[in-house]
């Protein structure tokens, strides 16, 4: 009994120290502290027992593999801002509507909308039909060839409304129409029962629109219910779809982007609802891999902020993509992008009288976690993962309010009368004061944040990373990391001038700019130079071709951002380490010949 006693004593003082710990964690969590802000960071997470349960799960990932995403290889396609959102033009009947939505966007800063072009609404009652026979426009009481009119001149004003506000269109095909399909049972969006007359369809919108929209999805989340209609989902079937309309559309246009189906988020082993990640893996055991450009991936938060890292494949979170990432380098497709068809948080209503349909399903934020979090979205994106590009938000608004008993209705930024919402305010805030900026990963010289002359081209030049490389006496960026490896050439051996000025945290220079010149190791070959920065930080930087006074053009392939700047920092971590381990030794030994 006495020596219990003695142990107790001896105790006292650590479970002291523990309680006192707890005490000190839990006043810092339910007041937002330094604790607070870490657990955030790391979780996504702001109430405090959620916080401590996911920096728990969080653990989990130093004891399993991770995805690898291979972050310095280099990405095509990387010309088009990450600001996309998507549209439903189609419904707006009313002209001036959908000009006004076109204008909002644009007001906000987004440069892409993801715009459905539903084939039920364009080749209506039979193959080849591009007549809309289907309202009594001269009120006759009869409906018939009177009353037609062209299923194309909604769509032919959606793209010139585009065009008049500098927008960008991705064409979403889907949803057949009723007489692809035999039998009803089948399901109104299941794939057609003879596919070539989807390969029409898609051909039709590709030749009407030649020149004028460049980037085609091919269907929408193949992987779950209804979107492959009344049947089991289909890997191999929607490869099928995709790779043989990806061979037409290139032979219409071989600049056309084809963009694969966005797998929704699931952990389902169904046949009607399976795994996006099981699904991926057998679209491209198929030969899906030769048959898109850019690869889609769907990007809800769900239940936790963006700034979630716990990785685990059954885990549905902002960064679940890093998991498709992972699937497309084991089969070699790193080169490809990856862009988020649909991205958001949901600000339903907590109030199951009122969403009756599918309420808790994509979890639930506040308006004003909604429109803070999806900012932090898209900055997270352009920091951590290079191969990320367009992120389109989901979506703008609908024409009415008749789905507010659904859960997805809330996703909107807009209300129908074009009232915003603070998403909107939020993301108008943050694209039209951000400064684009290269982070870590390789980045073309058409990258979207690299500024460069009106006269600057793209030319055909075999060596380069995808056939291509910028012509161009300079190029402008900001920058943030330690070193930058810039991969360029000249022709006439003139040098490349490099010029770099450090920046502040508000983006304004910090003293002198600092010039080094760059020689080519031959005229006309490839050079891979090597530019260690004072430090990490941002950098604004300027590349120029010239010799002496006189200016040149010269190729530029890519530059490569790196922050290599933990090297400086090992020797110090590893001293701290080795301090730390000898103090225990000490302690542990103490302690020991206390007890004895």
């Amino acid at each position: 009994m006495m020596g219990s006693m003695k142990t107790i004593r001896r105790l006292l003082p650590i479970l002291v120290l523990l309680v006192l710990a707890a005490a000190a964690l839990s006043f810092d969590l339910a007041n937002r502290g330094a604790a607070w802000r870490w657990f955030w960071s790391l979780t996504g997470e702001e109430e405090p027992f959620a916080q401590v349960r996911g920096m728990v799960e969080y653990a989990g990932n130093f004891i399993r593999p991770q995805p690898r995403t291979a972050a310095l290889t280099a990405i095509n396609h990387t010309d088009v801002p990450p600001y996309g959102i998507n549209t439903f033009l189609q419904q707006e009947v009313e002209i001036a509507k959908r000009e006004r939505t076109l204008a909002m966007i644009a007001e906000a800063g987004f440069s892409m909308i993801r715009q459905q072009f539903p084939w039920e609404d364009i080749e209506i009652h039979a193959r080849g039909d591009f007549s809309d026979r289907r309202n009594d426009l001269n009120g006759d009481g009869v409906i018939d060839e009177r009353d037609a009119v062209s299923a194309w001149d909604k769509y032919d004003n959606i793209v010139a409304l585009a065009e008049q506000y500098g927008i960008t269109i991705q064409a979403r095909l889907d949803n057949p129409p009723a007489w692809t399909h035999a039998d009803p049972a089948i399901g109104s969006f299941a794939p057609p029962d003879d596919l070539q007359d989807y390969i029409n369809f898609a051909v039709a919108v590709a030749e009407r629109y030649r020149g004028r929209i460049r980037y085609y999805q091919i269907w929408n989340e193949p992987n779950i219910y209804p979107e492959w209609g009344e049947q089991p989902v289909s890997p191999e079937g929607y490869t099928e779809m995709l790779c043989r309309t990806y061979a037409a559309l290139k032979a219409v246009d071989p600049a056309i982007v084809v963009i694969s189906g966005p797998l929704s988020p699931t952990v389902s082993l169904t046949d009607r609802n399976l795994s996006d990640f099981i699904f991926l893996e057998r679209m491209y055991v198929a030969g899906a891999g030769a048959c898109f450009d850019v690869m889609s991936a769907q990007g809800y938060g769900f239940f936790s902020g963006p700034t979630d890292r716990r990785m685990r494949p059954m885990t549905l979170n902002f960064a679940r993509h890093l998991y498709i990432r992972d699937i497309m380098v084991a089969h070699g497709d790193a080169a490809k992008p990856i862009w988020i068809s649909e991205a958001a948080w949901n600000p339903q209503p907590e109030d199951p009288s009122i969403v009756t349909s599918q309420y808790g399903n994509f979890g639930i934020v506040t308006e004003e976690q909604a429109g803070r979090y999806m900012p932090l979205g898209y900055q997270r994106a352009q920091e951590e993962w290079p191969w990320i590009g367009n992120i389109s938000y989901w979506f703008f608004k609908r024409a009415a309010d008749y789905e507010r008993n659904q859960a997805f209705y809330y996703f909107r930024m807009v209300e129908p009368d074009f009232t915003p919402l603070p998403v909107y305010d939020a993301m108008k805030q943050y694209i039209t004061t951000q400064q684009p900026v290269l982070f870590p990963g390789v980045h073309q010289a058409e990258d979207w944040a690299i500024e460069r002359p009106q006269d600057a081209e793209l030319h055909t030049i075999p060596a380069a990373s995808f056939g291509q490389a910028l012509t161009t006496p300079s190029v402008a960026f900001r920058a943030q990391g330690s070193d930058l490896i810039v991969r360029w050439r000249s022709e006439n051996g003139s040098q490349m001038a490099v010029n770099w000025a450090a920046l502040d945290a508000a983006g304004e220079l910090v003293g002198l700019p600092i010039v080094a010149a760059l020689v080519p190791s031959t005229p006309g070959a490839w050079n891979e130079t090597h530019l260690r920065l004072p430090a990490y930080g941002r950098y604004l930087i300027n590349l120029d071709f010239a010799v002496d006074d006189n200016v040149f053009e010269g190729d530029l392939d890519w530059v490569l951002v790196a922050d290599r700047s933990y090297e400086n920092t090992f020797p110090m971590l590893a001293a701290v380490v080795i301090g730390v381990g000898f103090a225990l030794v000490v302690l542990l030994g103490a302690l020991r010949e206390r007890l004895r």
